[in-house]
């Protein structure tokens, strides 16, 4: 029996010390935020999980404004977040969204339900999480073009501030089934592709070092001048009856535009093609120049399985070519008219 007593009352102790650690930590977030220009509101905390876990629920939580000089500005809008972490293993904190949430950047607005979603983030003492994962369930986006829908979306974002040149200072990993997208994102290609995306996932990784504070035209050049290099690892689709996958390496030329190469697979490229040209993507001379090669690329994935063509992509000069064929003039980037939160750490 006394054994048992103190074994509650250290649970108790533990509990009430999490408690104070966790409420601790989203106060110095919130003062983080203001001191950094954004206008942070939130209604009054509240308490749970007693006893295998420390919850505080956190109704109302708004941010508005920031250091994000952007046209229209910056609102987010949360209606309920809980943050968790499981006793005695401390080492992980769980944000959970609950209810419908809004955001406003430059004029757009959206909003956001899912059946489940949910933020992990390390826990270690005195150091910012460098990391962070988000899952989804039933996710469902709310946009002036209508609702998209997402049946799964799983997101990893790591970071890392001692990068070397040929280390990665940021990874981006997203993993998406069941894609939906909006009525009003209508376009020539839905006649052919549909408005379901199967399946959609990317790893993204931007090696460093990432300049200090600056310009963004500043910082885009110490970052190519150190090496830097934005890789695409890996990206695979599929949607209606185009099934691609490819891999890139970008830098910047001495423009400051994107150049590099990479290699694309595709399956079903002959509706690829025409579907772009007549979404107007590419020019239908470029597309019936390609399509007319397909037969000399193509190969045959294996037995049963659909034909597939492997490309060449580079990207130069501002044009994308394939195979040698260009196809698509690339939009100028004006780093000039950047948001400001490229010139801050």
């Amino acid at each position: 029996m006394i054994t048992l007593v103190i074994i509650g009352g250290v649970q108790a102790m533990l509990w009430r010390f999490m408690a104070h650690q966790v409420e601790k930590g989203f106060l110095a977030w919130v003062q983080q935020r203001r001191a950094q220009g954004w206008i942070v509101s939130h209604a009054t905390p509240s308490w749970g999980g007693w006893p295998f876990a420390v919850k505080l629920s956190v109704r109302a939580l708004s941010l508005e404004g920031g250091a994000l000089t952007v046209p229209g500005g910056v609102a987010v809008d949360f209606e309920q977040l809980t943050f968790s972490t499981a006793l005695p293993w401390v080492d992980t904190l769980q944000i959970d969204f609950h209810g419908t949430h809004r955001a406003r950047i430059a004029g757009q607005q959206w909003r956001v339900t899912a059946e489940r979603m949910a933020m992990h983030l390390p826990l270690a003492t005195d150091v910012l999480p460098r990391e962070a994962r988000l899952t989804a369930l039933g996710l469902r986006v709310g946009t002036a073009d209508g609702e998209v829908t997402v049946a799964r979306l799983a997101v990893g974002l790591a970071a890392s501030s001692t990068a070397t040149e040929a280390e990665a200072a940021m990874q981006l990993a997203v993993d998406a089934e069941g894609v939906v997208l909006a009525p009003g994102m209508a376009s020539a290609s839905d006649a052919r592709f549909g408005r379901d995306i199967a399946a959609l996932s990317l790893d993204l990784a931007l090696t460093g070092p990432i300049p200090p504070a600056g310009l963004p035209s500043s910082r885009a050049e110490a970052w190519r001048d150190s090496g830097g290099t934005l890789e695409l690892r890996s990206f695979a689709l599929r949607w209606g009856p185009v099934a691609a996958s490819a891999a890139a390496t970008l830098a910047l030329d001495e423009d400051l535009q994107p150049m590099g190469a990479g290699t694309l697979r595709v399956a079903g490229a002959s509706e690829a093609l025409g579907a772009l040209a007549e979404a107007g993507l590419i020019g239908r001379r470029a597309a019936n120049t390609a399509r007319s090669m397909l037969p000399l690329l193509a190969r045959q994935a294996g037995a049963g399985g659909a034909p597939d063509v492997e490309l060449p992509l580079t990207i130069e000069a501002r044009t994308l070519a394939v195979a040698r064929i260009p196809v698509l003039r690339v939009q100028p980037l004006d780093w000039a008219a950047l948001p400001a939160i490229l010139s801050s750490d």
